[in-house]
């Protein structure tokens, strides 16, 4: 007997975010085909609830669901990845230079950096990206809004996948760890203004880095779905 919750909805939600962690931290690739029963059983819920949790992320574009071949992970489009960064300025850059210094999601930034140090000098850049989305979610923490929290966790989701197209997550992360370490320095010495115009050179510099590798993929034949 499965072990699923009395509220189906609430249920779903809780699935629906499991699956999101797992993109963000890269335990799902894109266009990698997620298997119906091999996932039910995983998450130990029925396959009619596991179908309700794959319409939800699907609405999201997270999943795409392909007639005769089932469920895969979605491939960011050109333009997807444009919004997103777009919209990432609006909030990250914002919350950043309203923040109150001596928040709580502070410890949360410092976290993030330090978990991100100490991945690199093992030479782990999939743990380098983890730390780096958990960074930027610290960012979000700083504006006190829990739809934004939620909007954007659904970002990064997004925004994971389109990492996961690049075959070095070494070029990829490397130098943001440090633009991190300068963000938070900026942060903590409560020259926000200044932390917030960083942040938004440091996502003009990730948006043409992930856009080239997107248009060298096009060249190569592989493009985007």
């Amino acid at each position: 007997m499965k072990s699923e919750l009395s509220n189906p909805q609430t249920l779903n939600d809780r699935m629906a975010e499991l699956i999101r962690q797992k993109i963000v931290h890269g335990e799902f690739t894109p266009g990698q085909r997620l298997s119906e029963a091999a996932l039910s059983e995983s998450l130990e819920i029925s396959r009619n609830t596991l179908r309700e949790v794959f319409r939800l992320l699907t609405k999201e574009g997270l999943l795409k669901h392909e007639p005769n071949r089932g469920v895969f992970v979605a491939i960011p489009s050109i333009a997807s990845i444009i919004d997103i960064y777009r919209v990432r300025r609006l909030i990250e850059c914002q919350a950043l230079a309203q923040a109150y210094p001596r928040h709580p999601a502070k410890k949360h930034l410092r976290d993030a950096v330090e978990m991100a140090q100490r991945c690199r000098d093992a030479g782990d850049w999939q743990g380098v990206g983890t730390a780096n989305m958990e960074f930027h979610m610290a960012i979000v923490e700083l504006a006190d809004s829990e739809r934004l929290n939620v909007v954007f966790s659904h970002l990064l989701a997004e925004l994971r996948l389109a990492f996961g197209l690049l075959n070095d997550p070494e070029f990829l992360h490397m130098p943001y760890v440090e633009m991190n370490v300068n963000i938070l320095e900026l942060f903590e010495a409560g020259k926000l203004q200044e932390a917030s115009a960083a942040l938004n050179e440091y996502l003009v510099h990730s948006e043409r880095i992930v856009l080239a590798v997107y248009a060298r993929r096009i060249s190569d034949g592989g493009q985007p779905k």
